[in-house]
């Protein structure tokens, strides 16, 4: 999933309404899904927080340009994961016979590494290795860093210019210098959504800042992508996590968000726009 043009280059206190609002009226309802706030939703929670009304609706209650731009938003928001993420999450029945297909086709070796649950569910971390499998037929034997084990360093003449904070889940062509970096969230055996896998939203954020960073003051753009499994995880019992990662696209912290069965039509396709910019560099 890419981002919503409408939505992206909106200034910081647009986002700063989207998260206090957010907050204070809650990702979800009980019983329907992701919350879409009405204009009086809105109106109230900024009385209730001591904000200015007026920045979002006029005093005979009409929308302001901001009002306007955070209704449309939400709505768009609780649309595309209703009509659309929710429905390429997989669970991990449909992801072991994905990845078990792709390991029967595989013409390239590459890691399978095994999840970290302890007795009936340990097994492979199926949508890791679905992803493996699908760069490594992208790329066709180049270079690739399927689980890198050092920190992300971008370099220009020899000199380090940035070095991130995390290492992430993979690399292309290296963790030197990438052209492309992507980070997996695979949550297949959660039985409760904790702290661990909160955390794992905002490591992203984290990531995306610095690369964000790394692009306006270098001009040094390094494609993130993040990558995300486990339908009972995430729309179970993750929406309002889901809605953080909606509003982190759109902030551009990552270029694109890969909801569960769309790295079986996009990976190919990212793969081989990844190959052509290798071929820039030489």
């Amino acid at each position: 999933m890419i981002a919503n043009p409408a939505f992206l280059g909106r200034e910081p206190a647009f986002w700063a309404y989207v998260r206090i609002l957010s907050q204070q009226l809650g990702y979800t309802e009980r019983g329907k899904g992701i919350r879409v706030p009405t204009l009086e939703d809105i109106k109230q929670a900024l009385a209730d927080l001591g904000l200015d009304t007026g920045r979002c609706l006029t005093s005979q209650g009409a929308p302001t340009p901001l009002g306007a731009s955070l209704r449309d938003y939400f709505a768009f928001r609780a649309d595309v994961l209703t009509s659309h993420v929710q429905h390429q999450l997989m669970v991990a029945e449909e992801a072991e016979r994905i990845f078990r297909t792709l390991r029967e086709q595989a013409e390239h070796q590459v890691p399978l590494p095994m999840n970290k649950q302890k007795g009936a569910k340990r097994t492979y971390s199926y949508f890791t290795g679905i992803i493996n499998m699908l760069v490594a037929q992208g790329i066709q034997g180049a270079t690739c860093d399927y689980s890198p084990r050092r920190l992300t360093t971008i370099s220009d003449r020899g000199a380090a210019i940035r070095t991130l904070s995390r290492r992430l889940d993979g690399a292309f062509p290296s963790v030197v210098n990438p052209i492309a970096v992507w980070e997996i969230k695979e949550y297949y055996y959660t039985t409760t959504f904790g702290s661990r896998v909160a955390d794992g939203v905002y490591e992203t954020l984290l990531d995306g800042m610095e690369l964000l960073d790394l692009r306006e003051k270098e001009g040094i753009h390094v494609r993130h992508y993040l990558m995300v499994d486990a339908h009972g995880t995430w729309w179970g019992m993750g929406k309002s996590y889901l809605c953080r990662m909606i509003d982190m696209l759109h902030m551009g912290y990552v270029d694109e968000i890969l909801f569960g069965k769309e790295v079986l039509a996009r990976l190919p396709e990212l793969t081989r726009e990844w190959i052509e910019l290798a071929k820039e560099r030489e």
